[in-house]
């Protein structure tokens, strides 16, 4: 069973690189311009979007219409660009040329209701709103021991998980343990969600991210 990706680009050269998917239980269909997002939002599909077609810096961009998730794709990705799709409502932000198979990773991400971004903006981002909100909510923390707590914070922050480890002297191996069982207690599925609970704005979370690149 084939699963429908709208490859949304004017770029001819960047289409066929994306239209390697249909090697890999992908149909994809093309589009080349934001308003085709409309006409595919009542569809539910997912969607691969060219950064190029997104408003200038300064513009607004156009939020994501309900039922879609679009990841947006960048030839020069950086921290701006990817923060102001994500505030928009997308659901990942990756660079334009990456391997398709990695393309496929993604896309399968996404469809299971989480956010691909690449590790080192997420650190940023976390770092970023940790210095933002200064003063986390303490009700998050409720449910877990002294020692996930402690892990959940580092992790809010946009430590590593081996940057972690070498503060609170144990093994990376128990740190994932700690974050696993954190992530099942909280009701998060990704870093990112849990440095917004952490940081109480999980309802607030594109608010802060659009303060961040203020």
């Amino acid at each position: 069973m084939t699963i429908p990706v709208l490859l949304l680009t004017t770029d001819d050269a960047l289409y066929r690189h994306w239209a390697g998917l249909d090697g890999l239980d992908w149909a994809p269909a093309r589009g080349h311009r934001l308003s085709d997002l409309a006409l595919w939002g009542r569809r539910g599909v997912l969607v691969v979007m060219d950064a190029r077609l997104l408003p200038k810096a300064g513009g607004d961009v156009p939020d994501v219409p309900p039922g879609l998730q679009v990841v947006v794709a960048s030839t020069h990705p950086g921290d701006p660009e990817g923060q102001r799709a994500l505030v928009a409502g997308a659901a990942g932000y990756v660079h334009a040329y990456m391997p398709v198979s990695g393309l496929d990773r993604v896309l399968r991400h996404v469809m299971g209701g989480e956010i691909w971004v690449g590790k080192g903006m997420l650190s940023r981002m976390l770092s970023q709103i940790g210095q933002a909100v200064p003063e986390p909510n303490q009700d998050w923390s409720r449910d877990l021991t002294v020692r996930e707590r402690d892990v959940a914070r580092y992790v809010a922050l946009g430590h590593s998980n081996q940057s972690i480890a070498d503060s609170l002297g144990i093994t990376e191996r128990t740190v994932r343990a700690h974050v696993s069982a954190i992530f099942e207690k909280l009701g998060v599925t990704d870093r990112l969600m849990l440095a917004l609970r952490v940081h109480g704005i999980d309802q607030h979370a594109a608010q802060a991210v659009r303060g961040v690149d203020a």
